[in-house]
């Protein structure tokens, strides 16, 4: 084996006497190198876009979300709360109570999602760090306030700290409803508009209405025990999964806990998939450029075909030959597939620190510059795959010429 392998290093750069061999030996090298590189800048590129939005998500959602499994609601008597509190890792966390209502400010209205929370929810969010303007605050003295999503309020055309304001209408739960009277259906409150935050995702800035929570029990007809979800922040997220295990335990059946990404298990999937598609096209792309080193090995065992013949007569084995020159071509897709991932892990190094390649539009996106992130199991995923696919390429090639040369009688 080591024979074998010195043997063909030795080859690989030895001076041909032929130049259109170094020629095509080039470009098998150059195809690889351009593949590896692009594969490896096509997922920092995935990695990049899955974290950015992934920091969006988090600036308003929770570490983890304690829902029921069915139905939108249940009461805090069929949790121990304290349990939650003293789960280790669990820093704080937060009532909520969620439905939908008609929002309807001045001569504007628009459906709208209504978010009641406790005193607690900005220990568990984000929401001071995405308040686009105005304060977060729910209840000030004996006011009732609130919050939304700044394309809401653009739509509403909501100005914060004017005399009108906000009405809040859904439908009562419990109760006949009279039809001679259809505006005694609905359950009405007011809020003053002191905030407007901004996710900078559709579904959260053009849904949503914070309010305090007891508000929204009493708009939505629940009592005080009722909740959608509690929220939990944990003092490291790197360990999710395992105070998820502890609140499983507690919780038992019929919640479902979530961490950020089941939270929005659907994006998430997405991201993945695509990531999976890229990386089969480009694999795809790389076993055609793979193809380059089957006219490379075709040419160097016709150039060493005396060698070939002289190995025999030294008792060479027909393996032992068929190795040399399929180490040959595995080293030719090995050299282009590490300057591939050099160039491609430079090319990513230099976007991720500099933001070289930026968004044309003059500021009017979220990010000036494409966002990329280097995770260093695909970088050993390419090189395994690249590998992979240079050694097939050149097995059956070298197999059959090999074959033919060392049964030839000449």
């Amino acid at each position: 084996m080591k024979l074998a392998f010195n043997i063909a290093l030795r080859y690989l750069f030895a001076k041909k006497s032929q130049n259109i061999i170094n020629v095509i030996s080039m470009i098998s090298v150059v195809g690889i190198l351009t593949g590896s590189a692009a594969l490896i800048v096509v997922l920092s590129v995935f990695n990049g876009l899955n974290g950015f939005i992934g920091s969006l998500y988090s600036s308003f959602d929770p570490d983890i979300k304690i829902s029921a499994e069915k139905g939108k609601v249940f009461s805090l008597d069929s949790v121990d709360i304290n349990k939650i509190k003293d789960t280790p890792g669990v820093v704080s966390f937060s009532e909520i109570l969620e439905d939908n209502a008609l929002l309807k400010f001045s001569k504007r209205q628009m459906p709208g999602t209504i978010l009641g929370v406790d005193d607690n929810f900005n220990k568990v969010c984000g929401i001071d760090t995405i308040m686009h303007d105005g304060v977060f605050r729910t209840k000030y003295k004996k006011e009732n306030q609130g919050v939304l999503g700044y394309i809401l309020a653009d739509q509403l055309s909501v100005r914060l700290n004017f005399v009108t304001p906000l009405s809040i209408y859904a439908p009562r739960r419990t109760g006949k409803i009279n039809l001679a009277n259809p505006q005694n259906a609905f359950r009405t409150e007011y809020i003053s508009p002191v905030g407007i935050f901004m996710v900078k995702q559709l579904e959260y800035d053009s849904q949503y209405l914070i309010i305090n929570i007891e508000q929204a029990r009493r708009l939505f007809e629940y009592d005080s025990s009722v909740v959608s979800s509690i929220l939990i922040k944990v003092k490291d997220y790197s360990k999710v999964s395992d105070v998820k295990k502890e609140l499983k335990e507690t919780l038992g059946s019929g919640f479902l806990i979530a961490d950020r990404q089941e939270q929005h298990a659907s994006f998430y999937k997405m991201m993945q998939l695509e990531k999976l598609m890229a990386f089969l096209i480009l694999s795809f792309i790389l076993l055609i450029a793979a193809f380059n080193i089957i006219g490379t090995l075709s040419m160097l065992i016709y150039e060493k075909k005396e060698s070939i013949f002289t190995f025999r007569s030294m008792g060479a084995t027909k393996r032992m030959i068929t190795r040399i020159f399929l180490f040959e071509g595995w080293m030719i897709s090995l050299v282009g597939v590490i300057a591939g991932l050099i160039i491609g892990i430079a090319l990513v190094l230099i976007q991720q620190n500099y933001g070289l390649l930026k968004f044309q539009g003059g500021g009017s996106f979220i990010v000036d510059a494409y966002p990329v992130a280097l995770e260093w199991t695909d970088v050993l995923l390419t090189l395994v795959t690249v590998s992979s696919i240079g050694l097939l390429g050149a097995w059956y090639p070298v197999r059959v010429i090999v074959d033919k040369y060392y049964n030839s009688k000449e």
